[in-house]
């Protein structure tokens, strides 16, 4: 009989997981959860959602499983710091990834101390609201009380292998992405550093994601229905599990994640540097990745469809064809939660130009569609300058069901894409990565392409003055912007002051 494996991911807007036999997906499940935003740039997430979900998902999924799980994979958003005490109880919640943008003034401190081309040379990457480092330093300098009990922290995918394994580690990806406390040369802590930002922190081994972690322990098979001893691999973030996913981590392969962010991953021979976008090293030993992420995209159509009144995505899908390439004169900035790469402009905000009274909502979310895609382009563009290479791109994630995003996207970008057989993302990758860990499974040939998306040669005229017109907007409008920003902040204060 097959061998089963399941593979959890846990996400910024749901946990997914999938138990999957000799590639095949035999069944999946999916917890929905939200974010918190207790103040302004501030994203939060209760670390304990990510085990209560994990439990909850493998449970319904072992008991489908007609033979004992083989393996387990675990993937998740990141980077995020949920620091801990010793006992890995949580001390507060989890700071989430790039689009939580507190730690603009510990990114400030520390490039001043280190030296900001010192960090990339070092790291690969300039500091920036993606990197770890500066929220823990932002938790020592703004709640010390919290900082003097932590002594280990968790991302997703590491929280789940604590609990079920008991073993403290972290993935090499994911400790590249710890900037600037890891050193992409070495493939090492840089002590001295974490010792800066959050004395008395104990570090995380170091393992490659698809390494075994651990097994099973007796109060994890409890509460999972795992059976005890069932080897767990470390895992890694989601975007590099979802490329995983996709067969698209050999040398110029480029993946495309939709999803609440988009999420570029180009997968590079050697390891390469930059001021604005991330180097990091890779999902397995010896590879290297130039990787760019927008702060939202399909957030932005979640939050206009909400708007509308939650119709049917099909139909706002079907209104945004009908409204035709730009949108009937809308062009948007989706800078909806500030932006990461290449900006990395935390106080950049979204800006709708054109509206008129005839402005319809199928305009309107076709905009949104375009701002990303736009956005794309930008990015390619900064990957290209960086060193980066495509010889092939391969989409992935939720907003490539329907034909419409991917199809802007290659119109916009000028770009071929792979769509796989396999869409449903990093806990298919997880599962992946488990198979090959325990037996050897040829990843590649679980997951092949299904069609290609091209495109349309007649639009590439329209689409770079757009993309003129794109860069432009957010040159004319930042001071604005910025100013809007730090105007809502003097309000904050107002609203919150003491009143006799």
């Amino acid at each position: 009989m097959s061998a089963n494996y399941i593979g959890v991911d846990i996400g910024t807007s749901s946990s997914k997981g999938v138990l999957v036999s000799d590639g095949t997906v035999v069944a999946s499940a999916t917890r929905e959860h939200s974010v918190q935003r207790p103040h302004p740039q501030h994203v939060e997430m209760d670390a304990r959602v990510w085990w209560d979900e994990f439990v909850s998902i493998t449970r319904e999924l072992v008991a489908i499983s007609p033979v004992p799980v083989e393996a387990v994979g675990v993937s998740g958003m990141g980077p995020c710091v949920a620091v801990a005490d010793g006992n890995g109880s949580p001390l507060r919640p989890a700071i989430l990834y790039g689009i939580d943008t507190r730690a603009v003034e510990q990114i400030a401190t520390l490039n001043r101390e280190l030296g900001q081309g010192a960090i990339v040379e070092t790291c690969g990457s300039a500091l920036s609201t993606q990197s770890a480092g500066p929220k823990l330093l932002w938790i020592s300098e703004n709640e010390p009380e919290i900082a003097a009990r932590t002594r280990t922290f968790f991302m997703p995918s590491s929280w789940l292998v604590w609990h079920l394994t008991g073993e403290y580690v972290l993935d090499h990806h994911s400790a590249s992405q710890c900037t600037p406390l890891y050193d992409t040369r070495s493939l090492t802590w840089i002590e001295p550093r974490v010792e800066r930002v959050l004395p008395g922190l104990r570090l995380p081994a170091l393992c490659w994601p698809g390494e075994i972690a651990g097994t099973v322990t007796g109060d994890a098979a409890r509460e999972t229905g795992l059976p005890e001893g069932t080897p767990v691999i470390a895992g890694t973030i989601d975007a590099w599990t979802e490329a995983v996913s996709v067969g698209a981590h050999h040398p110029g392969d480029l993946m495309l994640m939709y999803g609440t962010t988009m999420f570029l991953v180009n997968t590079t021979a050697e390891r390469v540097t930059s001021d604005v976008l991330w180097g990091t090293v890779g999902a397995f030993p010896g590879s290297y990745s130039l990787a760019a992420g927008m702060a939202t995209s399909g957030a932005i159509t979640g939050w206009s469809r909400e708007l509308f009144g939650s119709p049917p995505f099909e139909t706002l899908l079907n209104e945004a064809d009908a409204a035709g390439p730009g949108s009937n004169g809308l062009l948007m900035l989706p800078y909806f939660s500030g932006e990461r790469s290449p900006l990395s402009d935390p106080d950049a905000r979204g800006t709708i130009a054109g509206l008129t009274v005839s402005t319809t909502r199928g305009d309107l979310y076709r905009a949104s569609l375009e701002a990303t895609a736009l956005g794309v382009r930008h990015n390619l563009q900064a990957l290209a300058a960086t060193g980066g290479e495509v010889t092939r791109a391969i989409a992935v994630g939720g907003g490539t069901q329907g034909d419409l995003w991917t199809q802007i996207v290659s119109d916009v970008t000028g770009l071929e894409q792979l769509l796989p057989t396999v869409t449903i993302g990093a806990s298919f990758g997880a599962a992946m990565l488990a198979a090959q860990a325990t037996e050897g499974a040829d990843i590649d040939a679980w997951n092949p392409p299904q069609r290609v998306v091209t495109p349309r040669e007649e639009l590439g005229t329209f689409y770079n003055e757009l993309f003129r017109l794109y860069r432009g907007l957010y040159d004319q409008t930042r001071d604005v912007t910025h100013e809007l920003v730090a105007l809502r902040s003097i309000k904050a204060n107002f609203d919150n002051a003491p009143f006799g």
